[in-house]
């Protein structure tokens, strides 16, 4: 494998998303929500002001997980389903198809972690200055779960292109499965435990968890959070199951990577028997 030709197609491909419009846009936007939500938080409380890292981080954790699939999901599918002349122009290229897919993979997660970490880290400035730094270290914890969430829906986007091949069935496909991990899984488990008995309902509810990589940064992200009081039904089973809080978070983070890998190999193997 050439690491100098994944570096370049890395760059070229950070080079042409960062010159997007959209990504500038999604990192003005992270930012702007960063401080609208550390400032108006407690609005329902009678209060206007900044609030701390940790009270902004719980606050914008079900936006995170909302908004980064969308993003991901689309920034992957417009990459990996481009224009038939420019991926026969890439794929003419001396380089492996393996490159090819993980340069791509490499340059859209390079773009989103600039956006990612543009928003965040302007966002997290003005808190500083504002309410201070008690509890700044779990903040940075909170973003990278979130570049992990990124990073899975890049590898499924790139997996739903090679299956779909066409632009508008990928996108479309590409939507239904965020739809899905966003919204729908969470609905079909909880009418799935009404079919079993308690103790069945329980262990089904905790291999439910490892099958959505959204519920799984949800967990660790509220465990890292502190927010253990309401990380749900999932989350306390997690914890039951496996006797504690920090060999939870290590179960979900080995599951995470697996979500990364997997559709990566998957995709890599349905590329290398496409005639393109």
């Amino acid at each position: 494998m050439d690491f100098n030709a994944i570096r370049a197609i890395a760059r070229q491909e950070l080079i042409i998303n960062i010159r997007n419009r959209w990504t500038i846009v999604f990192a003005a936007a992270f930012g702007v929500l960063v401080i609208a939500i550390s400032f108006f938080g407690l609005v329902t409380a009678g209060a206007i002001g900044f609030q701390g890292f940790q009270r902004t981080s719980a606050s914008l954790l079900n936006l995170v997980l909302y908004i980064i699939p969308l993003v991901a999901m689309t920034m992957g599918t417009l990459s990996f389903s481009s224009e038939k002349s420019a991926s026969e122009l890439l794929f003419s290229q001396p380089v492996t198809r393996t490159e090819i897919l993980l340069g791509k993979l490499a340059g859209l997660f390079a773009a989103i972690l600039t956006a990612t970490l543009f928003g965040f880290g302007f966002g997290g400035l003005i808190i500083a200055a504002r309410a201070g730094t008690t509890g700044f270290s779990r903040y940075p914890v909170f973003v990278g779960f979130a570049l992990v969430l990124a990073l899975i829906f890049l590898s499924l986007s790139a997996l739903i292109s090679a299956l779909c091949r066409r632009k508008a069935k990928a996108f479309g496909v590409a939507l239904f499965a965020w739809f899905f991990f966003v919204l729908f899984y969470d609905l079909m488990v909880i009418g799935g435990t009404f079919v079993f008995k308690e103790r069945t309902a329980n262990a089904f509810i905790f291999a439910s968890l490892f099958g959505n990589p959204v519920d799984m940064v949800r967990v660790a992200s509220l465990i890292a959070l502190d927010g253990k009081e309401i990380f749900g039904a999932a989350g306390a089973a997690l914890v039951k199951f496996l006797g504690g809080e920090a060999t939870g978070v290590v179960a979900l983070i080995g599951a995470l990577s697996l979500w990364i890998v997997a559709p990566v190999l998957a995709a890599r193997r349905l590329l290398e028997r496409q005639d393109i």
